[in-house]
């Protein structure tokens, strides 16, 4: 969530930084009087409308000044943005002011004229913001969908849906609370506002740093140790946080230096940080914003969401944690040494309100399910606490820092979510969903394993398209029903659904996450998407995992099944990382030929078979690496089967790929 977009904002100063951090408070005032119930407009009633309009005046107005129209665009704010940002503000605050008038009138079928006038405003505001901070595929999208509604009644068969005019469209798009005031917005402003503040507050006094040192103590010296420091620091950041890029920025800029001194290339350095930081997003107990959006649409509390979602991110940080190992041990790559590493107990002395705030977190969030005001606590604490220390107290450019951060990760979250609003409005008021799912069915012919693969196949494309956000909203609403019209988990079908969009994080050509971190690292950035997609090759497979087998997202699973399911998973996800990397315990590194590509392929079969939830799968499984493994091991040992030869020395293999 913080610093999503960090390289794309235009540097704001003087006068504009001076707005935009006016208008970022007056967004915090307006959320914290809401959430709190301080009933701070006293004669006025702050409906929930009103109020979701007017964080659109405070934070989505900003986009036009924080993003530029073109990459190359300079530093000065042109006089085409300003003009985008009044209207923004305008249009905004128009609908704000008429806010009990639109509930008691109806406007979402019967807005007057103007209305219409200033709604097609504010559409069209939206698809230029969506396109900034989302990209010109997102804004394409949510203009096919957002003008759905005026030719649905001429297209055939499965996409048919009932048709409205254009000003009817407008009028349900932009008054409607199912539209750009649906779920996406109202969890923005009920919800995520103060996980926001909270992953601003860890940023910017230094929680990046307190995790990576105490990582950096605890596994920098054994094999391949920098990069298994970047998995936990990440994981443990990231689980604080809910954001990949921001988790790169504050991570990556110890860790990746770190790996490429002891011996990973750029691209690999670039990889692993970028995998340990996008499954900060599938981490409890914040993970990332379409978390909330996911716990909306199931409604459920989040707390539920979060538990479902321990076991497989679990299961994905121990996959890239064994690969790593595998690949350490590939290439001969040893820690730092014992003298260069940070006191674990030094470390912990400087940060350990970092761990309080993270405790009162989980305690409110948890215990006492205080959701949306869990976050804001903890912010608190944490922001008193960091002034007992004299490197994380709070100066004035510390504050202007916080404030600046918060505003650019809300400004941004805010236009996508308003944005993709328009998305789901153009398909429920059309009625297409209900006629959709039940055709999808019948075109898969009731086959269950059909509908997960095309599911698979449509967040992919999607993923490596959109953001994470408007990938899973999309394929929540269109595809999460089929499936679980045929007997799946709902859980565990939104978690699949959401793995897949989170994909888009290390897939090209988006790769977000890939493209902050091979920027530290200085790796060419598609061969570090490459490498991306090989670290994380588990977390392509884990969704198939548990949406087939819903004890692993704790769903109906009695303990003894829970630990027998986990086990299982734990042994064929490892022999999967350990095949990918081409390096064997006990037996060593594979050559790169038929006989060492077959084994390896045995090995992920078996597996994969191990993760599936029969027990005749995961008994073929035992017996198949059981085989193979045992095999290898004596046949390594009679010197039947030859292994590769050492590789080069870490330094040159930095050298011949820098």
């Amino acid at each position: 969530m913080a610093g999503e977009s960090v390289q794309r904002h235009r540097p704001l100063t003087g006068a504009w930084l001076a707005l935009f951090v006016l208008l970022t408070l007056a967004g915090l005032f307006l959320a914290v009087n809401h959430l709190f119930n301080l009933r701070f407009f006293v004669g006025f009633v702050l409906l929930e409308n009103r109020y979701l309009y007017l964080l659109l005046a405070t934070f989505f107005s900003l986009v036009f000044l924080l993003f530029p129209a073109r990459k190359e665009a300079g530093t000065r704010v042109p006089w085409y943005d300003v003009l985008l940002f009044l209207a923004a503000v305008g249009s905004s605050v128009y609908f704000a002011w008429h806010g009990e008038r639109m509930v008691r009138e109806a406007w979402e079928f019967q807005a007057p004229a103007f209305a219409v006038g200033v709604g097609v405003v504010l559409w069209l505001l939206l698809l230029e913001g969506a396109r900034r901070t989302g990209g010109l595929a997102l804004a394409l999208i949510l203009l096919v969908f957002s003008l759905y509604p005026v030719y649905a009644g001429w297209l055939p068969g499965p996409i048919a849906g009932f048709s409205l005019s254009f000003a009817d469209t407008i009028r349900y798009q932009t008054a409607s609370v199912e539209a750009v005031l649906g779920i996406p917005m109202r969890v923005f402003g009920n919800l995520l506002v103060g996980f926001i503040l909270f992953g601003a507050a860890l940023h910017v006094t230094g929680a990046g740093r307190f995790f990576t040192h105490v990582s950096m103590a605890l596994l920098g010296n054994v094999r391949g140790g920098t990069a298994k420091v970047a998995v936990v620091a990440s994981g443990l950041f990231g689980s604080m946080s809910g954001s990949s890029v921001s988790n790169v920025l504050a991570t990556g800029a110890v860790t990746i230096p770190a790996m490429k001194r002891t011996g990973f290339r750029p691209e690999d350095a670039a990889a692993v940080e970028a995998n340990a930081s996008s499954g900060g997003v599938l981490t409890p107990p914040v993970m990332g914003a379409v978390a909330f959006v996911m716990a909306s649409v199931l409604g459920t509390p989040y707390v539920y969401v979060a538990a479902a979602a321990a076991v497989p991110a679990f299961l994905f940080y121990l996959s890239l944690f064994l690969q790593i190992d595998a690949y350490a041990a590939k290439y001969g790559i040893r820690g730092l040494p014992r003298q260069e590493l940070p006191s674990l107990r030094e470390s912990f002395t400087e940060g350990w309100f970092y761990m309080l705030a993270f405790g009162l977190l989980i305690f409110l969030l948890v215990y006492l399910r205080q959701e949306a005001l869990a976050p804001f606590y903890a912010t608190g604490l944490l922001l008193v606490l960091a002034m007992l220390r004299r490197n994380t107290r709070w100066t004035a450019s510390r504050v202007l820092g916080f404030v600046v951060s918060t505003g650019q990760t809300l400004v941004e979250l805010v236009t996508i979510l308003s944005a993709v609003g328009l998305l789901i409005g153009g398909l429920i008021v059309t009625g297409v969903i209900g006629t959709f799912t039940s055709d999808v069915v019948r075109i898969a012919g009731g086959n269950v394993t059909a509908l997960v693969v095309l599911t698979a196949v449509a967040c992919f494309i999607l993923g490596t398209g959109l953001t994470i956000t408007a990938s899973y909203i999309f394929l929540a609403i269109m595809m999460a029903p089929a499936l679980i019209q045929q007997g799946m988990n709902p859980m565990a079908v939104h978690l699949f659904i959401l793995y897949w969009a989170v994909l888009s994080e290390i897939t090209p050509p988006v790769a977000l996450s890939v493209v902050a971190a091979s920027g530290l690292a200085g790796a060419p950035v598609m061969r570090s998407m490459m490498e991306a997609m090989r670290f994380g090759a588990v977390k392509y497979a884990l969704p198939f995992f548990f949406v087939y087998n819903p004890a692993l997202v704790l769903q109906g699973a009695t303990p003894l099944v829970l630990l027998e399911v986990v086990l299982a998973a734990v042994i064929g996800l490892a022999l999967v990382a350990y095949a990918l990397q081409g390096y064997l315990p006990w037996i060593g590194t594979l050559n790169n030929n038929p006989l060492g590509y077959a084994t390896r392929l045995l090995l992920i079969g078996a597996g994969l078979l191990l993760a599936l939830p029969e027990r005749l799968t995961t008994v073929l499984g035992l017996g198949v690496a059981a085989i193979v493994y045992g095999g290898g091991v004596l046949a390594c040992r009679t010197r039947w089967l030859p292994l590769a030869r050492p590789e080069a020395p870490a330094a040159s293999r930095v050298e011949g790929n820098g």
